[in-house]
């Protein structure tokens, strides 16, 4: 009866060991299936409305989702200002490291609109040619002389 006793504990010990290391595996396996939340992309340009001359700034908003989202990591950024007049910014950055580095969650610019229209504000974020996303606005601009 010893015997069976033992070996009874011995199984139960082993079942327990062996669900603990199937939980923790299941567990590993989410942590490295985690899809990383994408954030989301805001476009806004003030006055949305007036009389050229003017000046409209426009800022690009990142919120939500991963401050490392890697797609994001160290673009280049293009404003398309509806007139002709394209603007673009790169910069230099550190190699993507997950979980340290960050993206840039705000971009902002000015232009000066000197024609009456109603012009539309791209806003791109791209890897070399290849657009990773996009927004846009419309000013509605009027007057002239």
């Amino acid at each position: 009866m010893a015997h069976t006793l033992r070996t009874t504990t011995l199984t139960v010990a082993a079942l327990s060991l062996a669900t603990a290391l199937a939980v923790r595996a299941q567990s590993d396996d989410k942590a490295d299936k985690k899809e990383a939340k994408r954030p989301s992309l805001s476009l806004k340009a003030t006055p949305g409305t007036g009389m050229v001359p003017i000046r409209v700034s426009a800022t690009a908003e990142f919120k939500g989702g991963d401050d490392d989202f890697q797609e994001y990591y160290c673009p280049t950024i293009e404003w398309n200002w509806g007139d002709g007049t394209v603007s673009e910014e790169a910069k230099d950055c550190d190699p993507y490291e997950p979980g340290v580095s960050q993206i840039r969650r705000r971009f902002s610019q000015s232009h000066n609109y000197k024609r009456s229209g109603a012009f539309r504000i791209l806003f791109r974020l791209k890897h070399r040619d290849r657009v990773i996303t996009s927004q846009t606005t419309v000013v509605r601009l009027l007057g002239g002389y």
